[in-house]
């Protein structure tokens, strides 16, 4: 999602020769970093907007004009939810599916801070056209610039990917293993004790898992193991949201 190529291996040291590897054998120099963490946005209120737009360049010009409601999807369902409730042709039936193209295009780069948006909904109510100016473009510009204001006055937030983890560790380690989690922002969901082993249960933002293997080793003498998989996206605490948000505008705090 992030335009990243990710190299996958055993541990830091197996990366740092693998990237040795690709810079003596295959000449190939690499800008390593952290994996970057794939946000989502999503809209929480409603806002009605009204959004005309209109060129006029000497020849035929471009116009359209859309009145609608923003807000969050009612169903599970990702994508766009479109509700169609234009009357008495005052947007002809032809131009209704460029309008839901531009809300579906302009989902892919949220206001707050540019990712994608998963869900959302738009009940299209009104509008009206211009027997000659008016097009299918016209119409699709109109919804895209029309979700950017309407995203505005509509609550955006930051979605972060929550991951599912469990640890296996010994007994004597417990009160490090769990202390270092909490410190990570995880949710302790379940710790169930089997033979001289505990085995933790989090919920746990990927952002702050990087390097986590090296620390559990480090903690646990290199006796612990543990397993992560993704699980939700959840709205991210204000303090992580507005470090994304400068990171990504390039505001150095």
């Amino acid at each position: 999602d992030t335009g990243q190529t990710i190299i996958s291996g055993m541990g830091e040291l197996h990366l740092d020769i693998l990237v040795d590897r690709l810079k003596r054998e295959f000449k190939v120099e690499c800008n390593v970093g952290q994996p970057q963490v794939s946000y989502k946005e999503a809209i929480t209120g409603t806002a009605q907007h009204r959004e005309v737009y209109k060129k006029q360049t000497g020849g035929r010009g471009k116009f359209a004009d859309i009145q609608f409601e923003l807000g969050p999807a009612e169903g599970t369902e990702l994508g766009l939810e479109f509700v169609d409730e234009v009357k008495g042709g005052n947007i002809p039936r032809e131009f209704i599916p460029s309008v839901k193209k531009g809300f579906e295009l302009a989902m892919q780069n949220g206001v707050l801070a540019g990712y994608s948006l998963e869900r959302m909904r738009v009940r299209l109510f009104d509008g009206s056209y211009h027997p000659v100016d008016s097009d299918q473009l016209s119409f699709e510009m109109a919804a895209k610039l029309g979700f950017k204001h309407a995203a505005q006055k509509a609550k955006s937030v930051l979605l972060e990917p929550i991951m599912k983890l469990e640890v296996v560790t010994p007994d004597d380690y417990l009160g490090d293993v769990t202390g270092d989690l909490t410190r990570r922002r995880a949710i302790l969901k379940d710790i169930t004790a089997k033979v001289g082993f505990q085995v933790v249960k989090a919920e746990v933002p990927l952002s702050e898992m990087f390097g986590y293997v090296t620390s559990l080793r480090t903690l646990t003498s290199g006796r612990a193991t543990s397993t992560m998989e993704f699980h939700k996206y959840e709205e991210a605490p204000a303090f992580v949201s507005e470090e994304v948000v400068k990171k990504v505008k390039g505001i150095v705090s």
